[in-house]
Order: structure tokens, then sequence, then C-alpha cells
């Protein structure tokens, strides 16, 4: 299967069952924003929790090339996109 279908089913298809083990993923970013926050002092947002996944992922396939790293990353611009179509466009 193509790496966009399978990030696309990963990310608007599998809901229920990522809920279920993870809660639903747009609270778990804002809610990893608000940890990294109250860690640093700084003020991210749930938005830009999406883009250090992405560059974390992105980092990863720089040491050792694997189609998991750019499928992670691709679901993760994909929840991105999501996330800020639900709660407007933030930088």
């Amino acid at each position: 299967m193509n790496i966009l279908k399978q990030a696309d089913s990963i990310i608007n298809n599998r809901v229920e069952e990522k809920e279920r083990m993870y809660g639903p993923f747009e609270e778990g970013m804002d809610r990893a924003a608000e940890i990294f926050n109250g860690m640093t002092g700084m003020k991210i947002t749930g938005s830009h929790m999406y883009k250090a996944m992405i560059a974390l992922k992105l980092s990863r396939e720089s040491y050792s090339s694997k189609q998991d790293n750019l499928l992670d990353a691709c679901a993760y611009i994909g929840a991105l996109d999501n996330y800020e179509i639900e709660n407007g466009r933030d930088s």
C-alpha cells in the first residue's frame, strides 16, 4: 500500500483504536504542549508539538532510513493538517 494511503488510514480511519490506547490524538498533543510549557516556562501549542514530532521522525530517518520513519512523518503531517483545520492555523 502507498505510504500516503497508510498514513491516511492511521490518522483518519483508526481513531477509535488509538483513542482506546492513548486518548484522543489532538488532546494528547495539547496536553504534551502544556507539560512542555510547565517544564520550560515556554509557550508552545499542540501545533508546535506535531511539528516537533515530524522533525524527530525526519531526524531519525537521517540516521537510519526506514519506511516506518517516513510513514510516521507523513501521519504526523496529516494529523497536523487536521489539527490546524479544526483549531485555526498558527505558526
